[in-house]
Parts: C-alpha cells; structure tokens; sequence
C-alpha cells in the first residue's frame, strides 16, 4: 500500500491520510469488512473510523465480541475475524472517552441501496421522481432503521455526511460514490427523523476546499438563519381532499370561473402580541381560508412557499426547491394547510421559480466546486437584475431536477397549479442584457433553446396530472405561450396579460380630465384578448418600491380615490379573463406592501374599507354566478362591444355571453366625476334590465345614483341594436345589467 509522510514525519497509509482530510472518494474500499489472510488463515478485517471512541469491539450477531486494536490514534480502530463469510451481521460496541458505553451499526457494512437503473435514469434526465432516491430518507436495510442519503455532485473529490450526530466531522461519515452516475450514497444506521444534516463537499481542483451545503433535495431545513438540512417523513400524511381531487380531475378550467387571492404567508397577518411573528401553517388554515372562501375567491396563489434564505426575496430566490418553508411550519403542516383549502373547495396555485437561484454558499452555487446547476460563464449564468445564477437548462440532470421538483409539489403537496415566475428571462439569452453580454444560440439568435425545450416539457409533464394546469408570468409578446406543445406552443394553461395591467394601471392614474386622450389603453386589450388564455393580475409587484398601493394612485379626493379603485375593480371583472387581485387590495390598504408585517387590518374599522372589501366579495359572488362572465372568456363570440368610440365622455359599453347566446350581461363603465343622465345604450334584447350591480350602491360607499334597481328597454334602435336603455351612469363607476 502507498504511503506519505506527514509534517510529524509520521508515514501513514495513502486511504489513512485521505480519510484524516475528509478526502476519500472511495470509502468502503478502505474501511467495513475486508477479506484478508494472516498467518495462514482466513478471515475479514473490519475497519472502523471512531475518532469519538476509546476502545472498540466487532459483535458478530452469532458469536462472541471481538476486541478491535488501535491502528491509529487519530481513531482507526482494527479487528481480525477469522472464519466468517465476507459480509456478515455484526456492531460495534464502543467505550466513549466521557466513559459511557455505546453500541452502534457500521454503515460500512451495508451494500449500495440506489439501483442501477435508477443511476442510469438520474445521468438521463428522466427521473421523475428524484425526490425518492436523491435526498435523505428513512429507510431500513436488512433489518436495520436509519436514514439513506443521496446527492449528486459529480465532480467532488469527495463528499461525506455532517450533522449532530457526528459533531460535524467530514472524516467520520464519508459517502460511496457511485461511478459515472456523478451520485454519491450512504446509509446511516441509527439515525431518524429531524436529524439536521450538511453535506461536507470537497473540490477536485486545487486547493481542494470544501464546503457545507444544504440538500439541494431535502424536504425540509432549520430556521433561517441556520441553513442545515432536516430529515422528515413526508409520506405518512393522511390527505382527506379526495372530493376535491376527484372533481378538479373532471373540470375545464378554461370555462370556469376562476378568482384568485394572491398572498404572501409571511404578511397576510402576523401576531403583535408575540412580537410581531409569523402564523403558522394550522393558524393560517384557521383564519386566511375561512376568510377567501367568504370573500368569494376560487383560488390562492401562494408567493413561493419554497425554502429560501433572504426575506426580503418574498421566497424568489430559492434554495431549498423540495422544502416548503420552516418559517410557517413543518412540511406536514403544510399538508395540512392545502388540504384544508381543498376542503372548502379553495385550489391552491403555488408560485415556482426555475428561471434562477441565489448565490449563497450553502445553496447550489458551485456546488461541487464546480458550476453544477449553473452556466460557468457569466454572460450564461448570471441574472444582472437580481445577480442570482441561472439554471443550465441543456445539462440532463439538472432539467431532471426541475422537473422532478415540478411533479413533487403537484404529487406531494396536491399543489392545483404551478405558476412559473420569470418566463421571459429564460424565454431570451439577451433578456436585460447589452450587446457583448450575452452568448447567441446555435442558430445566431437570443432564443434560449434549451429553456424553451424544458418548458415545453414541464408543461406536458404538469398537464398529465389529472386537473393540474399552469401559468406563466411573462411579459413580452412571445407567440403562443398559453397554447398547446403539439401546436407549436409553449404549453401553458394560462399567460398573465401584463400589457393589460400596465394600460389600466397606466390609465386609471390619470386625472379624469386627461383620460379622453388615452382611451386607447381601455380598447387596445381587445386586439390580442383571445391570442392567449389570459389572467388578468393586479399583483405585489404594483404595489411595492414606490409604485404605491392601488387605492394611492387613484386620483382625485377622498372618495373618489375609492370610486376609481371600484370602478378598476370591476372593469377587470367585467373583462374577458380570469381574475387575480393581490391581498390587501382588497379592502384598499393606503401603504405600500410591507412584507416585514401584517396587513393594515385596522382601516377595516373605516366605512370606507370594509365597503370596499364589500363590493369585492360582491363581485366574486356575482362573477361566480353568470356563466356569461366565465364559460367563454377566450372565445372572441363571449366579448361584443356596444360602443367603444366616445373617448371625449370616457364612456365605454359592452357586453359579455356564455355559451348560451341568449345568456348575456351589459356593462357600462364611466370613467369620469360627471353623472352621465339620459344616457342611451343599445341592448340586443327587448325587456326589462336588471341593475345586478352598481359601484356607485351607498353600500359600497357611493352616492347611490343609478337606474332605480333596472330599467325597461325600450324599441329605439342603437348602437346598431334593435333596441336600446336610458341609463343614468353615476360618477367613476360600472353599471351591470342582465334581462330578465
């Protein structure tokens, strides 16, 4: 055997001096049982690194203690075994320097547990379901409890096990690498779950440094800011959402009604009385579902859940992907948390980030000393906005990670919806860069190709779970994002219309008086509206650094800030697409989102607010119950204008149909302080219109004009109708009739 000199002068066996620096890749040649002869007979030698231990012995299952020797004194501990089969049962009893006894397994001992095929699928991309090989697990192999541990990390020097239950010591756990599969596996006998383990990962390039880092499939981790990896059983959970499960598998989305309540869980609500902490998952459970399903909403859209480092990231950068977020609570509490909302027929859309990662040393990064997950070169692998690393979405395993963590929430966590966040920044190779700072596809163009396969992929992949469907926030005019793969299209069930928020947001901060001369932003949404399956959002990110919150950038006095913030409301209700409105807007907070507390719950105290929420719950309830505002909302027959061209009044007309032609809602919407009396509106049908809701209603907080409940049509033909309505069409408001 080779062997070096160490600084003490001291000549060590080449795997005795590895294994002291954390450096053996192949530990099992080294240390468990060894077939050897001495002095003519044969026998198995069996190693043991127990640097904690004073005196060690073998205990073979069937015959007597077997006193090990001291090979070293850095703790390597020796016994000869004759007579016995090359694997055989045995522990190993120690007497522990504190002078107590303990008697352990040898993870030495124990055969590979990762199969072949699984390694092959795993090198192949094609393991959809990573999360059951990779990661820690609890498992027993013949016949003994622990946990087995698996990472890939191919280009390591080594890699071994820390936690607790070694004192963090690289040199007591190191792990079997498993050949040209690049993933290296331990079994760890004796230990269970909420064990807080690190990989101790060293490079193989000079000066060989290691790192500890946190299991990139780990199911659960420490509070932040610790950053270890915690072993949990996510299997033992008892789901009772089969109701649930069953029904969405039956439905079409596309012509449902669909009104979600986007929230971040750590700002919903917080609890001043105990330091302004977080709910927990079983609170949240307890208060925020009972109070979306009064309001009316269909859905939750959670802010990413996914563990991650940085509050101040809302959860966008994430490291921990297969991890819901200590912060709330436990992985099973969170369980929880989705069953219950599907109990009360509440899905849950959970926000998902495959476009980039943080920097943070125990994350990802480099993370066997290479760039394992990321692009090594800058103009590839950087994002310049937020400086976080970009997936490689052309290397196998790692597109396998990300769809493996995809089907993981949509599996595990009975998660109804993925809504990927950053499409555009993945979509294009030169997204915010400059000339020079960005690496052109093969063909010479800014496609990122290998983005674009993946989630064409993952949008395949999400739709074969039964009633699953997906969203892409993506802001530019890529071609076919909400159309299927075999179209030509990127596969999404729903594209959020940012162009649609920009105009409205852009139009409704305007004084009144200007508005006629940006009309265009209320009718330009009509040349595209059925080029994709549009949600229409009023999301966080228009209500934070210096954008104000919606009801502060409405113009005007006292009430017509809330007159405006109504009539926005209900125009985006009144609009074809599904419905997204961001927590607190609801009830019109005055700051700007905090993400470091609680809602302005107190401004519920104020009529004006809890009117507003009023009028929001009315929406939900009355968008929920005509078909003619959901079932045909990207067919271009569920949209007819009645009339678009009197920008000078700032008065728009319309009207939406189910499926039903006959089955239809008038809309009127002014967007101007001036009562519009004696004003004629062509309807389709003769008979009498009933006022299903008005923005102005006193209980909503208006001055209570209207049509006296609903106005009969009369047989004077306009706007190109048979017949037509005198409306009286309050000040910055939406009138909604329906025949009876």
């Amino acid at each position: 055997m080779e062997s070096r000199t160490t600084t003490a002068g001291v000549k060590l066996p080449d795997d005795l001096e590895r294994l002291l620096a954390a450096s053996h890749n192949d530990p099992f040649a080294y240390l468990g049982p060894h077939r050897e002869t001495r002095d003519g007979v044969s026998g198995v030698v069996v190693r043991a690194f127990l640097p904690q231990a004073r005196e060690a012995e073998v205990i073979p299952a069937d015959a007597n203690a077997i006193r090990m020797v001291r090979a070293h004194e850095s703790g390597l501990f020796e016994a000869f075994c004759p007579q016995v089969a090359d694997t055989f049962p045995y522990q190993l009893r120690l007497k522990l320097r504190n002078g107590s006894e303990q008697v352990i397994e040898d993870p030495y001992r124990f055969l590979p547990v990762l199969s072949d095929f699984d390694l092959y699928l795993i090198g192949e991309g094609t393991h959809l379901e990573l999360h059951r090989k990779l990661g820690a697990h609890l498992h027993r192999v013949d016949g003994v409890s622990g946990v087995v541990f698996a990472v890939w990390a191919p280009n390591a020097k080594s890699l071994s096990v820390i936690g607790d239950f070694n004192d963090w010591d690289g040199r007591r756990h190191p792990m079997r690498h498993r050949g040209g599969s690049g993933v290296w596996e331990l079994f760890v006998p004796d230990l269970g779950e909420y064990c807080i383990y690190k990989y101790e990962v060293r490079s193989n390039h000079p000066p060989f440094l290691s790192q500890q880092k946190a299991d990139p499939c780990g199911f659960y981790a420490e509070m932040r800011p610790k950053s270890g990896s915690v072993v949990f059983n996510i299997d033992r959970y008892q789901w009772n959402d089969h109701n649930w499960m069953e029904k969405r598998s039956t439905k079409n989305l596309l012509d449902q009604p669909m009104s979600v309540y986007e929230v971040h869980l750590g700002s919903w609500r917080r609890d001043p009385e105990e330091g302004n902490r977080f709910l927990t998952y079983g609170e949240l459970a307890a208060q925020l579902i009972p109070y979306v399903k009064e309001m009316g909403y269909t859905h939750i859209e959670l802010l990413p859940i996914m563990e991650h480092p940085f509050d101040g990231s809302w959860g966008y950068q994430t490291l921990g992907y297969f991890a819901p977020t200590s912060r709330f609570g436990t992985p099973e509490e969170f369980m929880y948390f989705v069953d219950q909302c599907h109990q009360q027929d509440i899905g849950v859309i959970l926000d998902w980030v495959p476009a980039h990662f943080p920097k943070d040393g125990h994350g990802l990064r480099h993370f066997d000393g290479t760039a394992l997950y990321e692009h090594d070169d800058p103009r590839q692998g950087v994002h310049p906005d937020w400086d976080t690393l970009i997936f490689n979405y052309g290397r196998h395993e790692v597109r396998g990670f990300l769809l493996s963590n995809a089907l993981f929430w949509l599996d595990k966590y009975h998660a109804d919806s993925l809504r990927v966040d950053a499409v555009a920044s993945m979509l294009y190779l030169d997204y915010s860069r400059l000339p020079g700072q960005w690496i052109p596809n093969r063909y010479g163009g800014n496609e990122n190709l290998e983005a674009i396969e993946f989630l064409k992929r993952f949008n395949e992949l999400a739709h074969e779970q039964p009633g699953a469907f997906t969203a892409a926030e993506e802001s530019t005019a890529w071609p076919g994002v909400s159309r299927p793969v075999y179209l030509g299209g990127l596969g999404f069930s729903f594209k959020w219309n940012m162009g649609w928020m920009h105009d409205m947001l852009q139009y409704m901060e305007k004084d009144p008086i200007h508005r006629k001369y940006h009309h265009n932003n209320l009718t330009f949404v009509m040349l595209y509206a059925f080029h994709e399956n549009f949600i229409l959002p009023l999301s966080h990110d228009e209500v934070v650094h210096g954008k104000r919150a919606l009801l502060s950038k409405m113009p005007g006095d006292y009430a017509q800030k809330f007159a405006n913030l109504r009539l926005l409301y209900g125009y985006m209700y009144a609009q074809p697409g599904k419905k997204l409105l961001f927590m607190g807007g609801e009830f019109g907070q005055w700051n700007e989102w905090n993400a470091d507390s609680g809602l302005d719950w107190n401004l519920l105290d104020f009529d004006s607010h809890s009117k507003l929420r009023r009028f929001v719950q009315d929406l939900n309830y009355l968008y929920r119950s005509q078909p003619a505002l959901y079932e045909q909302d990207f067919n271009p027959s569920g949209f007819e204008w009645i009339d678009f061209h009197d920008w000078s009044s700032s008065l728009i007309c319309f009207l939406r149909r189910a499926r039903n032609p006959h089955d239809f809602v008038v809309f009127a919407c002014n967007f101007t302080p001036v009562v519009r009396e004696n004003y004629r509106v062509g309807v389709p049908e003769e008979g009498y219109y009933r006022e299903l809701l008005n923005s102005n209603s006193e209980i909503y907080g208006g001055d209570n004009l209207g049509n006296g409940g609903g106005i009969m049509a009369e047989s004077i033909p306009w706007h190109d109708r048979p017949y037509s309505v005198n409306l009286t069409l309050p000040p910055l408001s939406i009138t909604v009739l329906k025949k009876e």
